[in-house]
């Protein structure tokens, strides 16, 4: 069953942005597929099972930015 979830993800201002954060969250264990959306700031992530955002927040952090507390 692929679960879906949207985060969203402050202090991108570039298509680079984009491809840094894509590929660290792609690289988290169960993750099928990751959207970015720059002139949002919208992160779409559909994995395997239940979502951890524990770990997304961990990728996002390593790509240079971080998932908003809101």
């Amino acid at each position: 069953m692929t679960t879906t979830a949207t985060f969203s993800v402050t202090g991108m201002t570039c298509e680079h942005c984009v491809a840094a954060v894509r590929d660290e969250v792609a690289a988290v264990g169960g993750v099928r597929r990751v959207e970015v959306e720059l002139a949002t700031g919208t992160l779409t992530v559909d994995s395997d099972g239940p979502v951890d955002r524990t770990a997304i927040a961990a990728a996002v952090d390593e790509a240079g930015y971080a998932l908003s507390t809101a």
